[in-house]
């Protein structure tokens, strides 16, 4: 066992990795069952603010919202998250040639749970803040926490997905449990009476739970700390004699602000909307650029960009759970079973419900499969079948609003087959990219994998704007032209798998 005072300086060690830990959960390193609750506490906060962050927005000021309409939440909501996830790559960078992986993410949750705190305070100026500082401890802390999971394998270590789909449900129970408490304490009627019994004002339940996500960071950190001895051989900081590039450092940073730049024009000016075309023709490039070279560590870059663009369209249509999915669950979805009302952003907690039934599933035949197992790009194929088809499911229930609200079973539905698509693409890319980064450059990639998240969600926020609880059937062809668009992506991935598996030169 560790101090409790442990700091960043003091995390680290031998840098050696240990083929016969297997003293942590179902056999895996102990490190991961570290790693599995702090990342299961982080996941808490962030997943316990985004199940309220676009009711919130779209809430009326007398309910404590922000009032505002469908496409300006639905473009901060896809802004916020891209910039969670965009500030990877400088946040990879800065554990490479700084920081080392185990100091970013304790820093990385430090601000996360000031982030948190700063969204309970009851104005809009302090929403932003908080908005930012989550922003900003996100890309320091999620990164390199699952970068430090792949350290913990050998490059053949065949418990390596198991330990990420393992990995992956530990996210998930901080994601299910989460918006049970947070839209529970943000929506219920119950709670606001409990708030008037106290003698505050009902309509700023928001904050409250805006406050449990804090909460749930400072869990984390506290279980990061009291463990950070099972992570003694990975994620050290740089050798001090070392030399530091801040001039690379600049030009990362200058990087992402450029890019958030270009976001933000085509966002507010209609003539720059083309530069979301960039989001799929700039991957396209690198993967001719890298996937042309000689050299093996520059085909399995094209690799990384190959999988990353498969993400990006996966994330577009997944992310938008927490905007069109969310609006819809909250608008024309009957929100009760069997006469018991529960609050819509509980629908929040059905993806993740599933997530834990199936991961375990999922890790079991990965293991049980061995050398058998589909390729890393046909398990991609398979994830984007899975969720265009959770699109088309949403075809009938839409039009069927044009009578009134449907069943949550829709919801249910479409969620189940979003989560067998997500087993089959997320924890896979993440091991996959762990596998195929040169040694000096995991962090860099692990950044490129978030990056793909990034722009996917910042799509998702776009399309979300489109969204109209108003019109049945214009929503119905909102939700199949978006299948359609994911049907496409899958056959061409399915008709580059041969290429894909020899850019990855042996790789699996």
């Amino acid at each position: 066992m560790s101090s409790p005072s442990a700091t960043p300086s003091d995390l680290g060690a031998v840098p050696t990795v240990d083929p016969h830990d297997t003293g942590g959960i179902g056999g895996q390193p102990r490190g991961l069952t570290t790693l599995f609750f702090t990342e299961l506490w982080e996941r808490f906060s962030y997943y316990g603010m985004r199940a309220l962050l676009t009711l919130f927005m779209v809430a009326p000021v007398a309910a404590g919202g922000l009032a505002y309409d469908n496409r300006r939440a639905g473009m901060i909501y896809g802004t916020y998250t891209m910039c969670v996830y965009m500030l990877s790559i400088p946040g990879g960078f800065l554990a490479d040639n700084f920081l080392g992986a185990r100091a970013s993410v304790l820093y990385g949750g430090i601000i996360i749970a000031a982030g948190h705190f700063t969204l309970a305070l009851q104005s809009e100026g302090t929403f932003y803040v908080g908005l930012v500082l989550i922003a900003v401890g996100t890309g320091l802390l999620k990164p390199n926490i699952s970068s430090m999971v792949g350290s913990l394998y050998r490059a053949q270590d065949v418990r390596r997905d198991a330990g990420f789909s393992l990995f992956y449900m530990g996210i998930n129970i901080g994601a299910f449990s989460a918006p049970l408490i947070t839209g529970w304490l943000a929506q219920s009627a119950a709670f606001k009476d409990v708030l008037r019994g106290w003698g505050f004002n009902p309509v700023h339940s928001w904050h409250w739970g805006f406050a449990a996500a804090g909460v749930g960071m400072t869990l984390g950190l506290v279980v990061y700390l009291l463990t950070a001895g099972r992570l003694a051989h990975v994620g050290r900081p740089p050798a001090a004699e070392a030399p530091r590039p801040w001039g690379k450092l600049a030009l990362v940073l200058l990087g992402a602000a450029i890019l958030f730049a270009l976001v933000r024009l085509s966002d507010t000016d209609p003539r720059f909307a083309w530069i979301r075309y960039g989001y799929v023709v700039l991957p396209v490039l690198a993967i001719l650029w890298f996937g042309f070279q000689a050299n093996l560590d520059s085909k399995r870059i094209a690799a990384v960009f190959v999988f990353s663009l498969a993400a990006i369209i996966f994330w577009a249509i997944f992310e938008q759970a927490g905007s069109t999915i969310s609006l819809f669950g909250d608008q024309l979805t009957r929100n009760e079973v069997l006469g018991w009302k529960f609050p819509s952003a509980w629908f929040q907690s059905v993806n993740s419900f599933f997530v834990m039934t199936l991961a375990p599933v999922f890790g079991w035949l990965w293991v049980k499969l061995g050398e058998r197992q589909p390729s890393s790009p046909a398990k991609f194929t398979l994830g984007l079948i899975f969720l265009g088809l959770s699109f088309v499911l949403m075809v009938p229930a839409a039009r069927l609003t044009v009578e009134g609200r449907v069943s949550p079973f829709w919801i249910v539905g479409l969620f189940f087959l979003q989560t067998v698509g997500e087993l089959l693409l997320s924890p896979v890319g993440l091991s996959t990219m762990t596998k195929l980064a040169p040694p000096k450059l995991l962090g860099l990639i692990m950044g490129i994998w978030f990056l793909a998240a990034a722009l996917g969600n910042k799509l998702a926020g776009v399309l979300a704007g489109e969204f109209t609880a108003t019109d049945g059937h214009a929503l119905a062809s909102f939700f199949l032209q978006q299948a359609a668009w994911v049907g496409v992506a899958a056959l061409a991935l399915f008709a580059c798998v041969p290429w894909v598996r020899k850019l990855m030169g042996g790789v699996k």
